[in-house]
């Protein structure tokens, strides 16, 4: 069975082994979650549970949440995440779920949001050096070529300033602590 839960990344610190290494951990506030909603196969086409994680006050939440919160008897949640489950019936509505689900040392994949950035030039986006910064030079942190004379266009793909941070990322195969 496919296990899964949410949580905020509270910030990182190091953990020392028996053998006297320091690794460098993240410590997650993960959990609990409360199952909001179940799907299953009849209704929907396949299985699933929706999971409810962060407390949000009842002001801020719409009308449609607000029902859908109230069917379910759980108190309003910030975040709403689906996870595929092989057995929908093993759950029921506002079960919570915790992280003892998870052991020291099992593997997991990790999903998150990079922090936004904005707009971004070549050097903190990409890495690129920089230009002279004297002697008579008129480039300082601008990217400089972008391609030879001979295609006469710019190629998909080129390495250029713009929006930097605020994508998904995944990191597979991290241990718990």
């Amino acid at each position: 069975m496919v296990k899964g839960i949410l949580g905020k990344k509270l910030g990182m610190t190091q953990y020392y082994t028996p053998g006297g290494e320091a690794v460098a951990v993240t410590v997650i506030e993960a959990g609990p979650c409360v199952v909001v909603q179940k799907k299953t196969k009849e209704n929907d086409g396949y299985e699933a549970i929706q999971v409810g994680f962060g407390a949000k006050p009842e002001r801020l939440v719409n009308k449609p949440l607000k029902g859908h919160f109230a069917r379910a008897g759980v108190e309003p949640c910030r975040y709403l995440r689906e996870f595929r489950v092989a057995d929908a019936a093993a759950y029921s509505v506002g079960q919570e779920i915790k992280v003892d689900i998870f052991s020291p040392g099992e593997r997991v994949d990790i999903t998150g949001t990079t922090k936004g950035r904005g707009f971004a030039g070549g050097i903190k986006r990409h890495g690129f050096h920089r230009g002279p910064m004297g002697h008579g030079s008129k480039y300082h942190r601008r990217p400089g070529s972008l391609a030879a004379k001979g295609p006469a266009r710019v190629f998909k793909g080129r390495r250029l300033p713009g929006h930097y941070g605020n994508e998904r990322v995944t990191v597979q195969n991290l241990e718990v602590v």
